[in-house]
Protein backbone atom coordinates (compact mmCIF):
# COMPACT_ATOMS: atom_id res chain seq x y z
CA UNK A 1 0.00 0.00 0.00
CA UNK A 2 1.50 3.35 -0.96
CA UNK A 3 1.12 6.45 1.17
CA UNK A 4 2.28 9.94 0.34
CA UNK A 5 2.06 12.53 2.90
CA UNK A 6 -0.49 10.35 4.86
CA UNK A 7 -2.14 10.28 1.93
CA UNK A 8 -3.54 6.81 0.28
CA UNK A 9 -3.22 6.53 -3.23
CA UNK A 10 -5.28 3.95 -4.15
CA UNK A 11 -3.93 3.62 -7.35
CA UNK A 12 -0.49 2.82 -6.89
CA UNK A 13 -0.51 -0.42 -5.65
CA UNK A 14 -2.71 -4.04 -5.92
CA UNK A 15 -5.45 -4.68 -3.65
CA UNK A 16 -6.32 -8.08 -2.21
CA UNK A 17 -8.66 -9.58 0.41
CA UNK A 18 -5.87 -9.11 2.74
CA UNK A 19 -5.32 -5.43 2.33
CA UNK A 20 -8.87 -4.39 2.13
CA UNK A 21 -10.64 -1.63 5.29
CA UNK A 22 -13.51 -3.03 7.10
CA UNK A 23 -13.80 -0.06 9.40
CA UNK A 24 -14.16 3.47 7.78
CA UNK A 25 -14.50 7.13 9.54
CA UNK A 26 -16.12 9.10 6.53
CA UNK A 27 -15.48 12.90 7.17
CA UNK A 28 -17.79 14.61 4.26
CA UNK A 29 -21.49 14.07 3.26
CA UNK A 30 -20.51 13.20 -0.33
CA UNK A 31 -17.99 10.20 0.85
CA UNK A 32 -20.49 8.87 2.93
CA UNK A 33 -22.68 8.58 -0.68
CA UNK A 34 -20.00 7.52 -2.00
CA UNK A 35 -19.31 4.90 -0.11
CA UNK A 36 -22.99 3.75 -0.12
CA UNK A 37 -23.60 3.64 -3.46
CA UNK A 38 -20.55 0.68 -3.51
CA UNK A 39 -21.97 -0.95 -1.12
CA UNK A 40 -19.42 0.19 1.67
CA UNK A 41 -22.29 1.91 3.49
CA UNK A 42 -22.28 -0.59 6.23
CA UNK A 43 -18.32 -0.31 6.70
CA UNK A 44 -19.09 3.09 8.17
CA UNK A 45 -18.29 3.90 11.73
CA UNK A 46 -18.73 7.67 11.61
CA UNK A 47 -19.01 10.98 9.52
CA UNK A 48 -19.96 14.27 10.35
CA UNK A 49 -22.73 16.76 10.24
CA UNK A 50 -25.10 16.94 7.12
CA UNK A 51 -24.37 13.46 6.03
CA UNK A 52 -27.91 12.47 5.28
CA UNK A 53 -28.68 10.33 1.94
CA UNK A 54 -29.66 7.17 2.01
CA UNK A 55 -31.56 7.15 4.86
CA UNK A 56 -29.54 4.58 6.35
CA UNK A 57 -26.66 7.42 6.75
CA UNK A 58 -28.68 9.46 9.25
CA UNK A 59 -28.44 6.67 11.87
CA UNK A 60 -24.78 6.91 11.37
CA UNK A 61 -22.48 8.61 14.51
CA UNK A 62 -21.60 11.79 13.98
CA UNK A 63 -17.83 13.46 15.40
CA UNK A 64 -18.00 16.80 13.86
CA UNK A 65 -18.56 19.44 11.37
CA UNK A 66 -17.35 21.99 9.42
CA UNK A 67 -16.07 23.81 13.02
CA UNK A 68 -13.64 20.57 13.67
CA UNK A 69 -13.37 16.87 14.39
CA UNK A 70 -13.46 14.65 17.44
CA UNK A 71 -9.91 13.49 17.15
CA UNK A 72 -10.37 11.19 20.13
CA UNK A 73 -13.34 9.70 19.19
CA UNK A 74 -11.63 8.72 15.94
CA UNK A 75 -8.65 7.52 18.43
CA UNK A 76 -11.80 5.28 20.40
CA UNK A 77 -13.09 3.90 16.98
CA UNK A 78 -9.54 2.96 15.42
CA UNK A 79 -10.92 3.09 12.01
CA UNK A 80 -8.64 1.15 9.19
CA UNK A 81 -8.94 4.06 6.90
CA UNK A 82 -10.45 7.92 7.44
CA UNK A 83 -11.83 9.47 4.30
CA UNK A 84 -10.98 13.52 4.43
CA UNK A 85 -12.38 16.01 2.44
CA UNK A 86 -9.22 18.66 2.43
CA UNK A 87 -11.77 21.51 0.85
CA UNK A 88 -14.41 20.71 3.80
CA UNK A 89 -12.07 19.27 6.89
CA UNK A 90 -9.48 21.19 9.01
CA UNK A 91 -6.01 21.13 7.77
CA UNK A 92 -4.94 21.02 11.61
CA UNK A 93 -7.42 18.08 11.77
CA UNK A 94 -6.32 16.02 9.05
CA UNK A 95 -2.50 16.44 9.76
CA UNK A 96 -3.11 15.39 13.08
CA UNK A 97 -5.61 12.23 11.92
CA UNK A 98 -2.24 11.57 10.17
CA UNK A 99 0.22 12.38 12.50
CA UNK A 100 -1.30 9.61 14.88
CA UNK A 101 -0.77 6.89 11.66
CA UNK A 102 -4.30 6.48 10.67
CA UNK A 103 -4.61 5.53 7.05
CA UNK A 104 -6.03 8.64 5.39
CA UNK A 105 -7.99 9.02 2.04
CA UNK A 106 -8.71 12.23 0.45
CA UNK A 107 -12.11 11.97 -0.97
CA UNK A 108 -12.12 15.78 -2.77
CA UNK A 109 -13.66 15.52 -6.31
CA UNK A 110 -12.86 18.81 -8.31
CA UNK A 111 -14.66 17.97 -11.50
CA UNK A 112 -17.71 15.79 -12.23
CA UNK A 113 -15.87 13.31 -14.27
CA UNK A 114 -13.60 13.16 -10.50
CA UNK A 115 -16.65 11.27 -8.98
CA UNK A 116 -16.45 8.31 -10.84
CA UNK A 117 -12.43 8.34 -10.22
CA UNK A 118 -13.04 8.10 -6.68
CA UNK A 119 -15.70 5.65 -6.87
CA UNK A 120 -13.05 3.13 -8.10
CA UNK A 121 -10.44 4.31 -5.70
CA UNK A 122 -12.85 3.64 -3.29
CA UNK A 123 -13.63 0.09 -4.71
CA UNK A 124 -10.01 -0.76 -4.38
CA UNK A 125 -9.80 0.27 -0.84
CA UNK A 126 -12.76 -1.80 0.03
CA UNK A 127 -12.36 -4.23 -1.59
CA UNK A 128 -15.66 -3.79 -3.38
CA UNK A 129 -14.00 -3.74 -6.97
CA UNK A 130 -16.66 -4.92 -9.27
CA UNK A 131 -19.20 -2.65 -7.73
CA UNK A 132 -17.61 0.21 -7.93
CA UNK A 133 -16.03 -0.17 -11.14
CA UNK A 134 -19.98 -0.78 -12.57
CA UNK A 135 -21.25 2.28 -10.39
CA UNK A 136 -18.61 4.04 -12.05
CA UNK A 137 -19.27 2.81 -15.34
CA UNK A 138 -22.99 3.58 -15.01
CA UNK A 139 -22.22 7.24 -14.00
CA UNK A 140 -19.63 7.98 -16.78
CA UNK A 141 -21.85 7.10 -19.48
CA UNK A 142 -25.10 9.24 -17.77
CA UNK A 143 -22.72 12.61 -17.97
CA UNK A 144 -21.84 11.44 -21.71
CA UNK A 145 -25.50 11.27 -22.62
CA UNK A 146 -25.96 14.32 -20.55
CA UNK A 147 -23.65 16.56 -22.34
CA UNK A 148 -23.94 15.52 -25.85
CA UNK A 149 -27.96 15.88 -25.74
CA UNK A 150 -27.45 18.89 -24.59
CA UNK A 151 -24.64 20.34 -26.85
CA UNK A 152 -26.78 20.29 -29.90
CA UNK A 153 -29.54 22.62 -27.74
CA UNK A 154 -29.19 26.59 -28.22
CA UNK A 155 -27.43 28.41 -25.37
CA UNK A 156 -29.16 29.72 -22.51
CA UNK A 157 -27.55 32.93 -20.27
CA UNK A 158 -27.60 31.78 -16.79
CA UNK A 159 -27.24 33.84 -13.56
CA UNK A 160 -26.93 31.16 -10.50
CA UNK A 161 -27.32 32.60 -7.23
CA UNK A 162 -25.20 31.27 -4.91
CA UNK A 163 -26.79 32.91 -2.11
CA UNK A 164 -28.65 36.26 -1.55
CA UNK A 165 -27.02 38.09 1.39
CA UNK A 166 -24.22 38.78 0.12
CA UNK A 167 -25.39 38.22 -3.29
CA UNK A 168 -22.87 36.21 -4.68
CA UNK A 169 -22.21 33.80 -7.86
CA UNK A 170 -20.14 31.34 -9.40
CA UNK A 171 -17.64 31.26 -12.00
CA UNK A 172 -15.40 29.04 -14.02
CA UNK A 173 -13.48 26.57 -11.88
CA UNK A 174 -16.36 26.38 -9.40
CA UNK A 175 -18.29 23.08 -9.09
CA UNK A 176 -21.71 24.08 -10.21
CA UNK A 177 -19.95 25.71 -13.23
CA UNK A 178 -19.61 22.24 -14.83
CA UNK A 179 -23.19 21.68 -14.25
CA UNK A 180 -23.97 24.86 -16.46
CA UNK A 181 -21.40 24.06 -18.99
CA UNK A 182 -22.72 20.03 -19.27
CA UNK A 183 -26.49 22.03 -20.02
CA UNK A 184 -24.55 24.25 -22.40
CA UNK A 185 -25.61 26.92 -20.31
CA UNK A 186 -23.67 30.75 -20.63
CA UNK A 187 -22.78 31.35 -17.27
CA UNK A 188 -22.91 35.38 -17.37
CA UNK A 189 -20.26 35.34 -14.74
CA UNK A 190 -18.01 32.71 -15.93
CA UNK A 191 -15.32 35.77 -16.13
CA UNK A 192 -15.33 36.93 -12.45
CA UNK A 193 -12.07 37.48 -10.73
CA UNK A 194 -12.75 34.38 -8.22
CA UNK A 195 -14.46 31.42 -8.39
CA UNK A 196 -17.48 32.31 -6.07
CA UNK A 197 -17.63 36.19 -6.21
CA UNK A 198 -19.41 38.64 -4.96
CA UNK A 199 -21.74 40.66 -6.59
CA UNK A 200 -24.51 43.35 -7.15
CA UNK A 201 -27.67 43.47 -8.33
CA UNK A 202 -26.60 46.36 -10.55
CA UNK A 203 -23.79 43.72 -11.98
CA UNK A 204 -26.93 41.03 -12.66
CA UNK A 205 -29.16 43.58 -14.44
CA UNK A 206 -26.61 44.66 -16.92
CA UNK A 207 -26.32 40.99 -17.69
CA UNK A 208 -29.63 40.08 -19.18
CA UNK A 209 -29.22 36.76 -17.84
CA UNK A 210 -32.70 34.52 -19.39
CA UNK A 211 -32.72 32.21 -16.47
CA UNK A 212 -31.71 32.55 -12.39
CA UNK A 213 -31.23 29.25 -10.30
CA UNK A 214 -31.61 29.58 -7.05
CA UNK A 215 -30.83 26.96 -4.50
CA UNK A 216 -34.40 25.54 -2.72
CA UNK A 217 -32.78 27.50 0.95
CA UNK A 218 -35.82 29.83 2.07
CA UNK A 219 -33.19 32.25 2.96
CA UNK A 220 -31.63 32.42 -0.59
CA UNK A 221 -34.95 32.63 -2.41
CA UNK A 222 -36.34 35.47 -0.30
CA UNK A 223 -33.46 37.60 0.22
CA UNK A 224 -33.60 39.34 -3.01
CA UNK A 225 -37.36 39.97 -4.73
CA UNK A 226 -36.21 40.11 -8.45
CA UNK A 227 -40.04 41.10 -9.63
CA UNK A 228 -38.90 44.60 -8.36
CA UNK A 229 -36.83 44.39 -11.91
CA UNK A 230 -38.89 42.94 -14.74
CA UNK A 231 -36.56 44.51 -17.50
CA UNK A 232 -34.49 41.48 -16.43
CA UNK A 233 -35.43 38.57 -19.13
CA UNK A 234 -35.26 36.17 -16.66
CA UNK A 235 -37.75 37.65 -14.60
CA UNK A 236 -39.75 38.86 -17.42
CA UNK A 237 -40.39 35.35 -18.81
CA UNK A 238 -40.95 33.85 -15.45
CA UNK A 239 -37.29 31.92 -16.18
CA UNK A 240 -36.50 31.46 -11.82
CA UNK A 241 -35.80 28.63 -11.24
CA UNK A 242 -35.01 26.78 -7.24
CA UNK A 243 -32.86 23.84 -7.45
CA UNK A 244 -32.14 21.04 -4.82
CA UNK A 245 -28.66 22.15 -3.41
CA UNK A 246 -27.47 18.68 -1.92
CA UNK A 247 -28.09 17.59 -5.38
CA UNK A 248 -26.27 20.16 -7.37
CA UNK A 249 -23.24 21.11 -4.73
CA UNK A 250 -22.39 17.71 -3.70
CA UNK A 251 -19.69 15.42 -5.47
CA UNK A 252 -21.50 12.20 -5.22
CA UNK A 253 -23.03 9.97 -7.93
CA UNK A 254 -26.71 11.79 -6.96
CA UNK A 255 -24.57 15.13 -8.77
CA UNK A 256 -25.94 13.95 -12.18
CA UNK A 257 -30.12 14.46 -10.74
CA UNK A 258 -28.54 18.02 -10.09
CA UNK A 259 -27.05 18.41 -13.57
CA UNK A 260 -30.31 16.87 -15.11
CA UNK A 261 -32.36 19.25 -12.99
CA UNK A 262 -30.34 21.88 -13.66
CA UNK A 263 -30.74 20.88 -18.06
CA UNK A 264 -34.69 20.63 -17.47
CA UNK A 265 -34.79 24.32 -16.24
CA UNK A 266 -32.69 25.57 -18.91
CA UNK A 267 -35.28 23.64 -21.57
CA UNK A 268 -38.03 25.57 -20.15
CA UNK A 269 -36.14 28.98 -20.68
CA UNK A 270 -35.78 27.47 -24.41
CA UNK A 271 -39.49 27.37 -25.19
CA UNK A 272 -40.64 30.28 -27.00
CA UNK A 273 -42.68 32.48 -24.98
CA UNK A 274 -46.72 32.26 -24.89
Amino acid sequence: MAFVGGTVLAADYPLNASHTVKRIVALSPHGVEMLFAIGAGDMIVATTDHADYPEAAKSIPRIGGYYGIQIERIIELNPDLVVVWQSGNKLEDINHIKQLGFKVFNSDPKSLDDVASELEQLGELTGLQTQAYQVAADYRTQLTDIRQHNSRKPSVKVFYQLWSTPLMTVAKGSWIQQSIAACHGDNVFYDAASEYPQISIENVLLTQAQVILQSQDEGNILGVDWSAWPELPAVKNKHIYQLNADLLHRASPRALLGVTALCEALDRARQPSI
